[in-house]
């Protein structure tokens, strides 16, 4: 039987930030980005489409696994656990509420970080709780 080897930080990081990359690559505040390549009518449809299957592929494997892992409601409470930190941030004035753009930027690192907690979160559960998670698997 093959040793287990135990999940880390770096684990995390990497699902982490493999989610942001996801989800920036997808749209951001810049002009470097799926969505604004989209809208760009010039040429490149057989490779704009492949970039959009990858990217569909890269999602359903981690809303899917987000869902599994958290459900609606821990979704909601890392979100509102992330909403509460940028409100403290707003109140100590470390971050100005009227910039639109930094708006953007936080809730899709909020997104990212969302996702890579979901796809992680098994893991994490395992190491807090000492319980595993098993899924239905066909015989």
């Amino acid at each position: 039987m093959a040793a287990r080897r135990s999940f880390g930080f770096s684990d995390f990081l990497i699902r982490w930030v493999f989610a942001l990359a996801l989800v920036l690559l997808t749209f951001n505040p810049t002009s470097w980005n799926y969505v604004a390549w989209m809208r760009d009518t010039e040429g490149d449809l057989p490779l704009k489409a492949l970039a959009g299957l990858v990217l569909a592929v890269g999602y359903v494997i981690y809303l899917r696994a987000t869902w599994r892992a958290m459900g609606l409601f821990g979704i909601a409470l890392v979100l509102a656990l992330l909403a509460a930190i940028g409100w403290v941030l707003v109140d100590q004035g470390l971050l100005d509420p009227n910039n639109e753009v930094l708006a953007t930027w936080l809730i899709l690192f909020a997104a990212g970080t969302v996702l890579g907690i979901g796809l992680s979160w098994s893991h994490i559960r395992r190491i807090l709780s000492g319980q595993l998670d098993v899924d239905d698997v066909d015989a």
